[in-house]
């Protein structure tokens, strides 16, 4: 079935909610572990009901969040989302406290039981209220990025289309073009700044109320991270910081030299070549007809995978007024079908975007039979691994996209990865100060992430740009909003991937191997479990770092010609 032939009707939710507080009592009351496993059937089948309607509306509002109705959908859904949670809590409560639990774990697995655990301590009645309003206040947040339009060289465009003319080889374009984009943020500065801090204060009080200490150790549970701590994460950013910052300033140096400007200015940044980073050849089309070569070249069961996306429309591409700025993937339960959602602006980007967001569907895809919900998804810091490593093996496939520039974007798209570890790393540490200061000002918040960006990305020249020096550049970064503590996922990811890179380098198809027992894995498994086997070493230990930049930091260097 085409997603755009997908029926939408909204849920009857107070229906939903009966059946499923009478099958959570049934799973209670259960005389056998048959009938506790055919009640959890059920109570899974009216959970995908619901997540299939959420996912569709979610889908189609991002796709213009303009439209009257589907925003109306959307505002529902954010009432009565938080609504569910608390349903699903005390059918996880049920869960881990039924008389058949042994019976149940060796059937279901115990990663469903770790989740179960975890998530119980996420949710309370008396917090209902909050989470709808933070619902709502990153609902706000989105509209106000998703209404972004601005204007250049006299015509009207939103940010993602404006992006192409940041990335220009021409420098003063891209300088022009950096700050009409933080004219924007400037001009809303107050406006982010208050629905931040209405969430971090309402963050805070949800997490007090439901007996942590503070929203952090919340939102390690919201993420399900049963294998490592705040503790482990702040040595891993440690780690970074040691063998991964050096590493990448000396690029910096380097890229300025190659680009031939005297000083790398923050409008430089993301330009690695002087001739301009290379850009896809051809129209949206043909880069799709190229993306399915490649994977009909690639393996049996990415043709399969992309076929089937193809056959469905289950890709949204293009870039147009009122579509929501970013991209993602998502999964349409019921269907047991991805859908992808992105932004084409004529730059790298599109090639990466379709690669990244492709690798998060094949996993679901590979994942979709599982009859556990939650065995659909890993948690995230696994996931981001499927898309990040989906960018790296289909390196041999560039020339479809680039031509004689492959090399080229080969070398842009491994130094933009390296570039990015120590951002994301520095996202992580703000939010940990955010949160382990709640009552901090906006313009101290701003000010610590100016203070931190010195000592992660010290090359950094903001040109005199006020509002970026004062601190204002995480405005844009919609995961400090709307996903607090899921970015240091993407860094933990970006290490397990270029491990991956590594691997496809010695020999491929045992590396293919690896690939699909981690997709086909799902999330069965936490996230150190997954790591074993996919045969990647532990991000977590310092070496393992070490290694992994100074490997990239050898090719980059080598190949740079």
């Amino acid at each position: 079935m085409k997603f755009s032939d997908v029926p939408y009707k909204r849920p009857n939710f107070e229906q939903i909610k009966e059946q499923l507080n009478i099958s959570i009592k049934n799973l209670r009351r259960a005389k056998g572990f048959q009938e506790a496993l055919d009640v959890i059937k059920k109570i899974n089948s009216l959970r995908d009901k619901f997540d299939t309607a959420r996912a569709i509306c979610e889908i189609r509002y991002c796709e213009d969040t303009r439209d009257l109705f589907y925003s109306k959908e959307k505002d529902f859904f954010d009432s009565v989302t938080p609504t569910m949670e608390g349903i699903t809590t005390d059918y996880y409560k049920a869960l881990v406290e039924s008389d058949f639990r042994s019976d149940l774990e060796k059937e279901l697995g115990s990663q469903l039981f770790s989740i179960a655990e975890l998530t119980v301590k996420t949710f309370s009645p008396q917090v209902l209220d909050k989470l709808v309003q933070e619902n709502k206040l990153r609902t706000e947040y989105s509209k106000l990025l998703s209404s972004a339009q601005v204007v250049f060289n006299g015509k009207k465009m939103t940010l993602p289309q404006l992006r192409a003319f940041e990335m220009s080889k021409d420098r003063e374009i891209r300088k022009k073009a950096a700050e009409t984009r933080y004219e924007f943020f400037s001009a809303n500065s107050d406006k982010f700044d208050e629905i931040y801090d209405n969430l971090v204060k309402l963050r805070t009080q949800i997490a007090k109320e439901l007996g942590f200490g503070s929203f952090v150790e919340l939102a390690y549970a919201r993420l399900k991270r049963s294998d490592y701590t705040p503790k482990m994460v702040s040595q891993f950013r440690k780690g970074i910081k040691e063998h991964v910052v050096p590493v990448v300033s000396d690029f910096r140096e380097f890229q300025a030299k190659r680009i031939e400007v005297e000083k790398l200015k923050y409008y430089d940044r993301s330009v690695f070549l002087k001739e301009g980073n290379p850009v896809p050849r051809g129209s949206q089309e043909q880069i799709l007809e190229n993306a399915k070569k490649m994977y009909h070249d690639l393996s049996r069961e990415t043709a399969e995978f992309f076929d089937f996306m193809l056959e469905n429309n289950l890709l949204d591409l293009t870039s147009r007024e009122g579509k929501f700025p970013g991209g993602f993937c998502h999964f349409i339960s019921e269907h047991k079908f991805p859908f992808i959602l992105a932004n084409f602006n004529g730059t790298a980007g599109d090639v990466e975007v379709l690669t990244h967001e492709a690798g998060h569907a094949f996993q679901v895809y590979r994942s979709r039979d599982y009859e556990i919900p939650e065995y659909h998804w890993p948690t995230l810091e696994a996931c981001e691994i499927h898309s990040m490593g989906m960018e790296f093996i289909t390196w041999p496939w560039m020339e479809l996209f680039y031509h004689e520039e492959a090399d080229k974007a080969r070398f842009v798209h491994i130094a933009k990865a390296l570039n990015f570890i120590p951002y994301g790393t520095c996202v992580d540490e703000f939010q940990h100060f955010v949160y382990e200061n709640p009552q901090a000002s906006p313009k101290e918040r701003r000010r610590f992430w100016r203070d931190l960006e010195k000592i992660y990305m010290p090359e950094i020249d903001y040109d005199g740009n006020e509002y970026l020096e004062q601190g204002g550049y995480w405005h844009q970064q919609s995961h400090i909003f709307e996903d607090p503590f899921y970015y240091i996922d993407y860094v933990l990811a970006q290490i397990c991937a270029f491990q991956l890179w590594m691997k496809f380098e010695i020999n491929r198809d045992d590396a293919w191997k690896n690939y699909l027992n981690l997709c086909d894995a799902g999330g069965s498994k936490p996230f150190l479990e997954l790591l074993k086997i996919a045969d990647l070493a532990s991000p977590f230990i310092s070496e393992n770092i070490a290694s992994v930049a100074s490997s990239v930091h050898n090719w980059i260097r080598s190949h740079a010609h």
